[in-house]
């Protein structure tokens, strides 16, 4: 079978606990693409996070962000997909942060939103590339389009919290808990519309470039690439990925501090 895209998740596949892209994955995404196979991101990220990431590697075309809510060309600025939040939940949401004192972010495709600096926004900050807009959230529902919301915790009061907010939206918002090998005993809560995933923006991009799904490899290490890697015609999981993870990929790859991505290309698509 030749393989014509390569889906690659971001934290905790293509990059380490320090933010590092190996030179092995360098390498071997490099030939991929000289290879002819078209190399895509998937991430949980927002897109502004991670367009130094697409510089560094070279990568350009369409790309997954936001857990799949988002399917984007930065550089062209076209967009294949997009499942924003519905602005009448966005401000429900917002009435229930003011009165339960949450902190809570939301994201445009271009704007990290916050109503205050935290502990959180040195990480986005310093760690994701990301530069905070500071604004009330009263009224964004009104002007901004909302592709994501976010809660970020690392105590068991910011955890109670969160829970709270959870039971509250159950029925109307997905919550997709991702963690960064960066920061252990920290986890990112994505909040998206309840039908987001990256395994449907993978869908509407194989769509929009007309590559079978059955030609598409895919691998990731956490919870949220599982409806990604479920439906790729090959897929594969890292050594340090959840057990439930490598039980829907196909093969089980090296852990990311000893390039996995690299392995799984080499041995497989090259």
């Amino acid at each position: 079978m030749r393989y014509k895209l390569l889906v690659v998740d971001i934290d905790g596949t293509l990059l380490n606990g320090k933010g590092h892209v190996s030179a092995e994955d360098k390498r071997a995404i490099n030939k991929a693409r000289r290879a002819g196979i078209i190399v895509s991101l998937s991430t949980g990220r927002a897109a502004q996070s991670c367009l130094p990431i697409l510089k560094r590697l070279g990568l350009d075309g369409y790309h997954v962000f936001f857990d799949g809510a988002l399917v984007w060309n930065p550089e062209s600025g076209d967009e294949v997909y997009a499942d924003p939040l519905d602005s009448e939940v966005v401000k429900e949401a917002v009435d229930f942060i003011h009165r339960n004192d949450i902190d809570f972010e939301l994201y445009s495709v271009t704007h990290y939103f916050i109503e205050h600096e935290t502990w959180a926004t040195d990480i986005h900050r310093g760690f994701f590339n990301l530069q905070p807009t500071l604004v009330d959230f009263t009224d964004l529902w009104r002007k901004e389009r909302l592709i994501k919301g976010g809660l970020i915790t690392r105590s068991p009061q910011e955890a109670a919290k969160v829970r709270n907010f959870y039971i509250n939206f159950e029925e109307t918002l997905k919550f997709s808990v991702a963690r960064s090998p960066a920061y252990p005993g920290v986890e990112f809560t994505n909040v998206l519309t309840p039908d987001v995933s990256k395994g449907k923006a993978l869908e509407a991009l194989v769509g929009h470039l007309g590559i079978p799904l059955g030609e598409v490899a895919a691998i990731g290490d956490g919870t949220n690439d599982i409806p990604l890697l479920s439906i790729a015609g090959l897929s594969f999981a890292m050594e340090n990925a959840p057990d439930e993870v490598k039980a829907v990929a196909k093969y089980v790859t090296l852990d990311v501090d000893h390039s996995g991505l690299a392995a799984a290309i080499n041995r497989f698509l090259l």
